[in-house]
């Protein structure tokens, strides 16, 4: 019996989470920093089927330029001249214009299709695609052969995020010019200083590896009786993490208020995101409402885990969902902690644990804790100030590579 296409219903996702992530920001960090040239695409084409052939049984990639009122087939480097391939695509045909409406698709009714080659081979193919667009008229159609065994939620997240990351970078690249005052804009957004809190101290700080960043951290000062906390980091560096930043920062301060609506407005942001054309599209975010007698209400949407630190006991704030932007709707519940007093919770990025070293060591987790349970008596400006030039001097002073954001809240003895 031959395997088709199955939904995420049917079965469970074929690759290893972990494997399949790690690959994934592998190329998007090409993506991110791979030279626009004449060969880009091709090139971003090629670490897709080496990376994901065997694991989305997808092969045979093509690219189409658009050219008037139809996309060409573009001659790849080293492509056979006997190899299948429609030479042209109507733009005006049904299948791209569903493409060009949705971003991505899955060609799997028989009766439309849009490279009918793929559809005339003997075992069973079919096409997925999806669009590059660098303005309204600069468009290329990406398309690939999906053999039996795809499944597909597994190809329309890959798809998406590839696209979403190739789009940001021919956007990103197209508007430069725009870095400086980008980044008067997302610094404008970042809060200037902490709240006063009674009972708290709280310092904060966010070190972007360019001009703009992709970490994003703030405050919300309720009343006297709760606060609210948030840090995320946007998918990718420069400018397309910086305006997914803004949007973010954007949309909590509209969303959120005390009424605990923490995840409605989650919801709803991941809804938004998803549906971005220029954005990075993926973010992981951390927020959480802090009340005076020290109870925690959060939500963690696939960021790293905070530490609540006591003494030797380590809570970890563990994510509660998925990243925003990954899937249309956003599954994530709230979760509750126990902020004791002479407790410090640290909220972080990536780029502050995943520093390497001369010889390519990380940071890590592990020294982070330590370094935080060995200093926890310490102000909250004092330990932020620590971790950050503990971490920076562990890469050997060189240039941050990542953006590195910290947050840290003491509770105060009683």
């Amino acid at each position: 019996m031959i395997l088709f296409g199955l939904s995420f219903a049917e079965r469970e996702f074929m690759i290893e989470p972990k494997n399949f992530y790690r690959k994934l920001d592998s190329l998007l960090t090409t993506i991110g920093k791979e030279k626009t040239g004449k060969n880009f695409l091709f090139t971003i084409l090629k670490a897709i089927e080496q990376n994901f052939s065997a694991d989305l049984y997808i092969s045979n990639g093509r690219i189409y330029e658009e050219t008037g009122d139809e996309f060409v087939l573009v001659k790849r480097p080293g492509m056979s001249k006997t190899a299948r391939a429609t030479a042209s695509i109507a733009a005006d045909s049904e299948a791209v214009q569903l493409l060009l409406k949705y971003g991505s698709y899955i060609y799997d009714d028989p009766a439309l299709s849009i490279d009918a080659e793929i559809s005339r081979q003997a075992e069973y193919t079919i096409p997925a695609a999806f669009t590059v667009v660098r303005s309204p008229s600069e468009r290329w159609i990406v398309v690939f052969e999906l053999k039996a065994g795809w499944v597909r939620e597994e190809i329309e997240f890959c798809m998406n995020a590839v696209r979403a990351a190739l789009n940001y970078r021919l956007f990103s690249d197209a508007v430069k010019s725009g870095l400086e005052q980008a980044a008067h804009i997302q610094n404008s957004l970042l809060p200037q200083a902490p709240p006063q809190i009674k009972g708290y101290e709280i310092a904060g700080r966010s070190q972007s590896a360019e001009l703009v960043g992709g970490d994003l951290f703030d405050y919300f000062p309720y009343s006297n009786e709760m606060f609210g906390v948030s840090l995320g980091d946007a998918s990718g560096h420069g400018l397309p993490a910086a305006l997914l930043v803004r949007d973010v920062v954007t949309g909590l301060r509209m969303g959120l208020e005390e009424q605990m609506k923490m995840v409605h407005t989650l919801k709803k942001l991941n809804r938004v995101i998803h549906r971005s054309t220029y954005s990075t599209r993926f973010v992981s975010l951390f927020y959480g409402e802090i009340e005076s007698n020290g109870h925690v209400i959060y939500a963690n949407a696939g960021h790293p885990s905070p530490l609540l630190i006591r003494g030797q006991e380590v809570t970890e704030l563990k994510p509660t969902g998925i990243i925003l932007g990954a899937l249309p709707e956003l599954s994530i519940h709230r979760s509750l902690a126990n902020f004791e007093p002479g407790a410090v919770l640290v909220m972080f990025s990536d780029g502050i644990f995943e520093r390497n070293n001369s010889e390519g060591e990380a940071f890590g987790l592990e020294r982070l804790q330590s370094l935080i349970i060995e200093h926890q008596e310490k102000s909250a400006a004092e330990l932020l100030e620590i971790i950050f030039k503990t971490v920076f001097e562990f890469g050997d002073d060189a240039k941050w590579e990542d953006d590195a954001t910290l947050v840290v809240i003491k509770r105060l003895p009683s």
